[in-house]
């Protein structure tokens, strides 16, 4: 019998975060067309980071999620039942180790529209860290990186068209979710 993740009523910041907390949208205030060229600069495919990520052991690979999208957290739970050799690491944008690594990749820290996958001092977003979190999965869903041979431009135009308006099709939590006993390990601590 499976365990479902539990709810509450509090946001994923930690509350010693005080003032600096944010609760991260995909919609809010200001010029779209400024909003979009600002997340394409910051979000580059494949990046390279001088230092190497905080929090993380060296062959690691984090996955940074939206932790209030219901189609975010379905995914992590399916990287928790289909990664069974748990090679990656879960973390949401509003913890505090979500928030270390969005300053770390020099991603905004109030604005997130994208999945990230953090390996090292490498930073991957949109379409590629989808196929980086498959890479740790087993037949039949690795297979699914054969897509990688579309054309980046195209993966990302649509991974974007999902991802924009992922809370109207999916639905949002009003808080967090908070990880079963069980699954708690697969979530990247600041102090494990």
């Amino acid at each position: 019998m499976r365990r479902r993740a539990s709810r509450t009523a509090f946001p994923c910041a930690d509350a010693s975060l005080g003032a600096r907390r944010h609760m991260l949208t995909c919609s809010g205030p200001g010029n779209p067309g400024q909003a979009r060229q600002k997340r394409s600069e910051a979000m580059q495919s494949n990046t390279t980071q001088p230092n190497p990520a905080p929090f993380l052991k060296t062959g690691e690979t984090v996955v940074l999620f939206d932790g209030v999208c219901k189609l975010c957290n379905g995914w992590a739970k399916f990287i928790i039942r289909h990664d069974r050799e748990q090679r990656i690491r879960l973390a949401t944008v509003q913890s505090p180790e979500g928030q270390a690594l969005l300053e770390w990749a020099g991603l905004p820290l109030d604005r997130f529209d994208t999945m990230a996958a953090v390996t090292g001092d490498r930073l991957y977003v949109r379409s590629e860290a989808f196929f980086v979190a498959l890479s740790g999965f087993p037949a039949p869903w690795r297979w699914l990186r054969v897509l990688r041979f579309f054309p980046a431009f195209i993966r990302d135009w649509l991974y974007d068209r999902i991802a924009l308006n992922r809370y109207r099709l999916f639905g949002r939590y009003d808080s967090c979710l908070l990880p079963t006993p069980d699954h708690e390990r697969r979530f990247l601590k600041a102090n494990p």
